[in-house]
């Protein structure tokens, strides 16, 4: 499994905004799994990105670091 870190805006209609991108953390086998996990969701989704190694450790100390499963 592997953390994935999603870059979205809350509703699909909207233009992706830099200031109005909010992020969750996601555990999954692929990032194509992520997207179909989330495609029920009306999410515009920037990018999805995989958390790996020193990326991963500095993320986790992040009060908003709370990862959901698929």
């Amino acid at each position: 499994m592997a953390i994935f870190k999603v870059f979205f805006q809350q509703d699909k209609s909207e233009v992706i905004v830099r200031e109005s991108t909010q992020t969750k953390y996601f555990e999954g086998q692929t990032e194509e799994q992520v997207r179909r996990f989330l495609s029920d969701r009306n999410y515009n989704i920037e990018f999805v990105q995989k958390l790996e190694g020193a990326h991963l450790e500095y993320e986790q100390q992040s009060d908003h670091f709370t990862v959901e499963t698929i």
